[in-house]
């Protein structure tokens, strides 16, 4: 049996990780939706719909309101600014590779100026 932490960030990357609970994600920034309505893309059941839910909210991410026997989910951005600080120390880290790796083309190209085939 899988242990989930009880860490905020631990939680987002766990409901991040599936693509049925990104794609739900995705819906819900598009407005509010229904729990029946986030299941029907998934042709899945609104237990199994509910489930993915739960660690949804259970990350923060979102933020569900009966009303009536209707239950409205909403998305909740907020919990997505500490995942985005996170990966941000990465992005650095990527983007500065890259720079040397175009620096060093650059350097390339500078040494081995390609030449024009014959005509031009």
């Amino acid at each position: 049996m899988v242990d989930i932490s009880h860490n905020p960030l631990d939680m987002i990357f766990h409901a991040l990780g599936d693509e049925t609970r990104r794609r739900m994600l995705a819906a819900l920034s598009q407005g509010e939706r229904s729990v029946g309505e986030l299941a029907e893309p998934f042709s899945m059941s609104l237990a199994a719909a509910s489930k993915h839910i739960k660690v949804l909210e259970a990350a923060g991410l979102i933020r569900r309101e009966i009303r009536g026997r209707t239950h409205l989910c909403r998305l909740d951005p907020g919990p997505l600014a500490g995942a985005h600080q996170w990966l941000s120390a990465y992005e650095h880290f990527w983007t500065g590779r890259l720079d040397v790796l175009e620096r060093l083309l650059h350097a390339e190209d500078a040494a081995f100026p390609r030449q024009k085939p014959d005509g031009e």
